[in-house]
Parts: C-alpha cells; sequence; structure tokens
C-alpha cells in the first residue's frame, strides 16, 4: 500500500485494501478473545479469594459473551472455500401461488436486505422486477462486504411459506414459493472462455427506481447462454455497457459454478438446461400460521420467533449449514 503505484489500478488497489481489512479484523476478533479471556480468569480468581457468590451473575454474562464471540470466530474458519470471501449476487425469484407467492418474494428481499445492514455489508439492487399488483416477480442484489458469498451460499434453494393469504376474502390458508440463486462476484482477473455465438444479448427498456433516464433508453441488458439456457439480466446501471458488464461476471459465475458441479474440463463440453433448483425440493419453511416456526430441513434448526428472523436474524441457520457441510 506504500508503494508509489498503489492506485494506478484502482479494482487491484481496493482488493489488497479489502484483504487488509479481513486480516486486521481477523486479528481484532483474536485480541479481544485473548482479553475477554482474562477478564474472565481475574473476575473468577477475585471471586475465589473474596469468597463472594454475588459475582458469579456477572461471570456468567461475561463467559456467555465470550462463547458466543469464540462461536462466530470458529464459524469464520468454516469459510475456506475459493470464493468464500467473495461479494455475493443473490436472485429471488417468485415460485407458484400467485400474488401470494410475489409478495413472498418481496418479503425474502426485505430480510436478506436486513440481514446486510446488521452485518455491516452494502447491499445494492441489480435487476427488480415488480408487479403492479403485489410484490416482486424476481430480483437480483450485489452484497458487498467480507465473506458474503461464504455466509450466503447455504441461502440457495427454495424457500416455502404457509400463512394466511392476505389475498384471499376466504381467509384461507395458503403454501407460496420462492426461489434463491446466490453466486460469487468475481474479480477481474478469473475469466472463462465463452463463445460469443452461444450468447444471445437483449436490450430492454429499464423498469422501476432511477430517476429521468430509466423507460427512455434500451439501456437495461439480457443475455442467455444458448448451450445451457441460463439467463441472465442487469439493468442498475445507467450506462447499457455497465449492464453488460455486470451481467457477463454473473454469466461467468454461473458457468464456474456449473463447471465444477458437471466436472467438465471445458464448458462447452456441458449442454442441457441449466436446472440449480426445483420446485418441492424446499430447504426451509417459514410456518405462519396454525403456529410461528421457522425450520430448516437440511440441519433441523429452527426458530420460534418467525419476526424475528423476518427481520434478518437468520445468522442460525447460516452458521448451522456451514457446520453441516463441513462434517
Amino acid at each position: 500500500m506504500s508503494e508509489p503505484n498503489f492506485w494506478e489500478d484502482n479494482e487491484k488497489a481496493q482488493a489488497v485494501l479489502q484483504r487488509n481489512k479481513a486480516l486486521k479484523e481477523t486479528l481484532e476478533d483474536f485480541e479481544n478473545v485473548e482479553n475477554e479471556l482474562e477478564e474472565v480468569n481475574v473476575m473468577i480468581e477475585l471471586c475465589i479469594e473474596e469468597n463472594d457468590i454475588t459475582l458469579e451473575k456477572e461471570i456468567e454474562t461475561l463467559v456467555q459473551k465470550l462463547y458466543l464471540r469464540l462461536e462466530d470466530m470458529k464459524i469464520k474458519t468454516l469459510l475456506s472455500g475459493e470464493y468464500d470471501k467473495n461479494n455475493a449476487i443473490l436472485s429471488i425469484h417468485a415460485g407458484s401461488g400467485g400474488l401470494d407467492a410475489q409478495d413472498w418474494a418481496k418479503m425474502l428481499l426485505r430480510m436478506y436486505d436486513r440481514w446486510a445492514e446488521k452485518k455491516g455489508y452494502k447491499f445494492s439492487m441489480l435487476d427488480l422486477i415488480a408487479d403492479p399488483e403485489a410484490g416482486i416477480k424476481s430480483a437480483t442484489i450485489l452484497v458487498e462486504g467480507i465473506n458474503a458469498y461464504g455466509y450466503l451460499k447455504g441461502e440457495k434453494g427454495v424457500h416455502r411459506i404457509v400463512r394466511i393469504s392476505p389475498f384471499d376474502s376466504s381467509g384461507k390458508r395458503h403454501t407460496s414459493f420462492a426461489s434463491v440463486d446466490v453466486i460469487p462476484e468475481l474479480d477481474d482477473d478469473i475469466n472463462i472462455d465463452i463463445n460469443p455465438s452461444d450468447l444471445k444479448i437483449d436490450t430492454y427498456r429499464a423498469s422501476g427506481a432511477g430517476g429521468q433516464h430509466v423507460n427512455k433508453t434500451e439501456s437495461a441488458i439480457r443475455i442467455t447462454h444458448i448451450p445451457t439456457g441460463i439467463v441472465v439480466q442487469c439493468q442498475n446501471q445507467r450506462s447499457q455497457h455497465a449492464n453488460k458488464d455486470t451481467a457477463m461476471k454473473m454469466l461467468m459465475a454461473k458457468l464456474i459454478e456449473l463447471k465444477e458441479l458437471e466436472n467438465k474440463e471445458k464448458i462447452e463440453d456441458i449442454q442441457g438446461e441449466y436446472t440449480q433448483i426445483t420446485w418441492g425440493s424446499q430447504i426451509r419453511s417459514y410456518v405462519f400460521n396454525p403456529y410461528n416456526l421457522v425450520k430448516d430441513h437440511r440441519t433441523n434448526a429452527e426458530i420460534g420467533n418467525i419476526q424475528s428472523v423476518m427481520d434478518g436474524n437468520i445468522d442460525l441457520f447460516i452458521n448451522e449449514y456451514l457446520k453441516h457441510i463441513k462434517k
């Protein structure tokens, strides 16, 4: 960072700064644990020497705080995947269930927004297709922060909601679905050979918030990778060129993920439809009625306080999934 030409390559400089921040946070975590452990030991010694049982409650509180900090550090050691440290691109799609599913997709969008805020991550909309009647049909978000992909990768799958439908005048209970897909944002130095003839690129007018520019020019981009059927789109930038760059990054991340899943040497060898998520294979259920419960079907982790979960408190599910895949 002290080199004279450090800022000549801004993107590389930002990557170094992010890495530096991550290392500093790791050291700070360790130092905080050391200090808190020393404080607990001092309190225990004082309690024994003074024979003062009134200190027990304070010691219990300190131990619980130390335990939670250690658990957080242990979880971070599980983030050892090649792309775990990267930013995450998260996509939400309403599934079967009509307006209920679209409303559910919007609720999930809010949940991840709240989670990112608690983590101190930046939450930026890349693409949004809202419905004029209710909810959203789909949304794609860039979540920026150290280990964003590592934490969010386990959210990929089908999310099911069971509740009394606000769109049903008879007050019947409905089950709706939404799918979540998560891919890492790739660094510019990561590249993959893509045959231009395999791409179908469409432009269209952006929709939603964006000022006077929105709906006046066809700046939004949709790219279809014909051999695999992968479709990515982006409309968050004013420039069509910038939208295309972002969409290509998303496509490369999906192709790399697919190549790893299929264990193929060359992308051109991969044919057939790209189907990561199938309806009916939900990873998590959110039950609002006849009782309150959120349960992850992979780890059996569950929380009864459903409002807390919808407010972004999903770390239990994230952490249990990371432990589960490392067993």
